[in-house]
């Protein structure tokens, strides 16, 4: 587990394109896997750093552990950042579908994961609504089949304080696995603090029949929240891009999640998978970056089932499966500060929304030779609100609040591929999806002015994918891929803050991850994209230098990204990591009258076993102490920024039994 070396492309596995183990040689489908022991090597202290290395995926780090994601797409924001990804934790949605947090993958226990695969593009009919631009899954340990124990702490020149803890092991048919982590810092910059703690606990019973593992999750996230800073005078400024003019902003947030899983055989070449899930979260958060400062107050409770059959039998795979999910929201949005433009002081929403999410789906792959296989699937999602508006219907300032009402819709999410083995080395495939999901109750139920929600319907998006994977000699992996996506009725805010239902956006590109064994002791990694997401239709708007035209970049999509390691092993207790992060350009509004010029981020990371059972760890950040930004915007005349932490020194011991 110490060592990381290059995986043979047939020996990888993933587990998120089906619910169950599959090589990724197999899979026609971009998917990257990050292993256990990548992971321990970079320590994150968000997960945006782990995901850095899944071409096509950058995540905007905000403050604390606020994120915007971006996976074979622009960086979104709004009801388009929160339901455009699915986020699992085990295979089980973070979130309810409709009901998603743009911030979603604080929740995920990832400091102590096993694993964490990232799915590009749409995940195809086993996963449906949110699944539109990708999937980030994120898998616990497994118990390990004798006993044994881990504990790990680290701090650096941020002040920034972790720890983390495990116990795991298997007594007959028992096995269980127990994880803590915690985080405390002040923060880079003034009124920032961070403290979150996570909890995860997994119970798995085999007796040789049946198997039923278990898993509770607990996360609570208290922050200070520093928002943009304001021109690039001040983002190079080593004093003044640590300042922060919300120093009144925070976001508390809690959630608890139970699954468990039954999986056991129903017949020859038969086996059957039950999941029964139950989520609840809840969070607050006042709006500093709108002018009313209005505090959000949010939450919604959960249960519901996953089920899937799958029939193996020679040539011929099929799998079967129904989803069912009920839900139970709610949403206050109150503002104390003074009426600002149309911000009007006093509440602005109070509703409830119940739900109901029905989805069934098929898949048939066949072997049309030793060397060929082809594959179909359909999913269908039938999601239902009931909607309660708690207090006066009517308009607010710019608020429209809209009177009880049910809404419903129906999408489909084909999926054809084939898939071609070139050699037992290297395989080629091609295939089309369609990705499909209902609108987010906060697109439908949190109007405003001139707005009603019969404007909004389900976002789809059609994609077609050409890639190869294999392995050249015995030092080189490679997986090459290609996009090229359409999508419709994305749903974002224009630059006059009103909001569109009906865009059209297009995203095609090409995406490598190479792993090259250079030397026994020194390997390359590379993780490297170019795509394009424009517009595809014009929107004039009151702000005219923010209009949109066919064509133009949509903001916030850099065209080139990069993550690139040497990994050096000079004796079997060190290793020594240099990894190399690449932002291209990209235009920060709409028109693409404004860019931020990009940056390249230098990261060491030195590890060393100090006995059988101890290892200590160093970590720099930003070697080169560049000032660069974590993400550029330009609102209300202003370039804005989130500036990223300077050079940070980190020192951590890590034992292991």
């Amino acid at each position: 587990m110490f060592l990381i070396a290059p995986v043979a492309a047939e020996d990888a596995i993933v587990v998120t394109a089906e619910r169950r183990v599959q090589a990724l040689f197999d899979v026609p489908q971009s998917i990257t896997s990050l292993s256990r022991g990548e992971l321990e090597l970079i320590d994150a202290d968000h997960i945006a750093e782990a995901l850095a290395r899944a071409p096509g995926v950058s995540l905007h780090r905000g403050s604390g552990a606020e994120h915007l994601t971006a996976i074979r797409s622009p960086v979104l924001t709004s009801g388009a950042g929160a339901g455009s990804f699915l986020f699992l934790e085990n295979g089980v949605p973070l979130r309810s579908a409709g009901f998603a947090n743009i911030n979603g993958l604080f929740d995920a226990h990832f400091e102590i994961a096993d694993r964490i695969e990232i799915v590009r593009g749409p995940s195809g009919a086993v996963y449906g609504a949110n699944a539109i631009h990708g999937v980030v899954n994120v898998l616990t340990p497994e118990p390990s089949e004798d006993f044994s124990a881990s504990a790990e702490v680290f701090g650096d020149t941020q002040e920034r304080f972790k720890g983390k803890a495990t116990l795991s092991g298997t007594e007959g048919a028992n096995g269980f696995f127990f994880a803590a982590s915690a985080i405390s810092e002040s923060g880079y910059r003034e009124d920032a603090g961070l403290d979150q703690q996570k909890l995860t606990l997994r119970h798995r019973y085999d007796d040789g029949g049946a198997t039923i593992d278990t898993i509770f999750s607990l996360d609570n996230l208290e922050q200070e929240t520093a928002g943009f800073i304001f021109g690039a005078a001040t983002l190079k400024d080593r004093a003044l891009r640590r300042t922060n003019d919300f120093p009144q902003a925070y976001r508390d947030a809690k959630s608890a999640r139970l699954q468990s899983t039954i999986s056991f055989d129903a017949g020859e070449n038969i086996s059957v998978q039950i999941t029964p899930f139950a989520r609840w979260n809840e969070m607050a958060f006042p709006q500093h970056f709108l002018p009313s400062n209005a505090l959000e107050e949010n939450g919604h409770w959960s249960f519901g089932l996953q089920s899937a059959v799958y029939h193996d039998a020679g040539a011929l795979s099929l799998i079967v499966g129904a989803d069912i999910e009920y839900t139970d929201s709610y949403l206050r949005e109150f503002q104390s500060d003074p009426t600002i433009f149309s911000y009007t002081q006093g509440l602005h929403y109070d509703y409830d929304v119940a739900a109901v999410s029905l989805s069934g789906f098929a898949q048939a792959e066949y072997a049309v030779s030793s060397a060929t296989t082809v594959s179909t699937a359909i999913r269908v999602d039938g999601t239902f609100y009931e909607y309660d508006n708690l207090t006066d219907s009517g308009i607010v300032g710019r608020f429209l609040r809209l009177p009880d009402q049910d809404d419903s819709f129906v999408t489909a999410s084909p999926k054809f591929s084939l898939r071609h083995e070139l050699n037992d080395r290297a395989s080629v495939y091609a295939s089309y999806a369609r990705g499909a999901r209902p609108p987010q109750t906060t697109d439908l139920y949190r109007l405003q002015v001139n707005q009603t929600g019969d404007q909004v319907r389900p976002e789809t998006i059609d994609a077609v994918e050409l890639g190869l994977r294999g392995v050249l000699g015995e030092r080189v992996n490679f997986s090459l891929a290609g996009f090229f996506m359409d999508k419709r009725n994305f749903f974002f805010r224009d630059a006059d803050g009103f909001n569109v239902s009906d865009g059209k956006t297009r995203h095609a590109g090409v995406e490598a991850d190479i792993r090259i064994e250079l030397h026994p002791a020194l390997t390359l990694s590379s993780a490297l994209t170019y795509a394009r997401h424009t517009y595809r239709f014009d929107r004039p708007v009151g702000t005219a230098s923010e209009v949109i035209s066919f064509g133009d970049d949509v903001d916030t999509a850099p065209r080139v990204i990069a993550n690139t390691r040497l990994l050096w092993r000079p004796a079997a207790p060190v290793r020594v990591e240099a990894e190399w992060v690449s932002m291209g350009a990209y235009f920060t509004d709409a028109a693409n009258d404004h860019k931020y010029d990009g940056h390249n981020i230098l990261n060491l990371r030195v590890e060393a076993k100090l006995s059988e059972s101890l290892a200590a760890f160093l970590i720099v950040r930003n070697v080169t102490d560049a000032l660069y930004a974590e993400r550029a915007d330009y609102a209300f005349g202003e370039d804005r920024y989130f500036p990223g932490e300077e050079r940070t020194l980190g020192f951590g011991l890590r034992y292991v039994q």
